[in-house]
C-alpha cells in the first residue's frame, strides 16, 4: 500500500517519497526518516538555486574574502541526507547489500587476524 507523501514536499522530495515507498514497506519511524531526507533534498535544490549564479567568494564580518557561506550550508545538508539515507539501512538494489557484508566480514576477519582495527 502506498503512503501518502506529507503535505509541503516540493518535486525532488515528492520524487524521492514516490520512489521510496513504491520499493520498500517502512515503519512509522522509517518513514519519518524518510520525510527528513525528502525535506533535506528539497531545501538543497532551494540552496542550490540561490548558490547558481552567486558569487562563491564573499567578504567576511572582518572585509577578507570568505567562501560564501550557502557552499558550506549545501555541504552540510548533503552530508545530513546522507548519514539519514544510512539510517534506514536499505538493501542496495542489485543483491549489493550482500556483497558489502561480505567484504566487512573479510575486512574483520583481515584486521582480527593482523591486529589492525576495523
Amino acid at each position: 500500500m502506498a503512503v501518502q507523501a506529507p503535505k509541503g514536499l516540493e518535486a525532488k522530495g515528492k520524487r524521492l517519497w514516490r520512489e521510496t515507498v513504491s520499493k520498500y514497506e517502512l515503519r512509522a519511524d522509517e518513514l519519518d526518516t524518510l520525510e527528513d531526507i525528502c525535506r533535506e533534498a528539497d531545501l538543497i535544490v532551494r540552496l542550490e538555486e540561490q548558490l547558481d549564479g552567486a558569487e562563491l567568494i564573499v567578504r567576511g564580518s572582518q572585509g577578507q574574502d570568505v567562501a560564501n557561506p550557502i557552499i558550506s550550508e549545501v555541504r552540510q545538508h548533503r552530508a545530513t541526507k546522507k548519514s539519514l539515507w544510512a539510517s534506514l539501512k536499505l538493501p542496495d538494489e542489485g543483491g549489493a547489500a550482500a556483497g558489502n557484508q561480505q567484504r566487512e566480514a573479510a575486512q574483520s576477519r583481515w584486521a582480527a587476524a593482523y591486529g589492525k582495527g576495523a
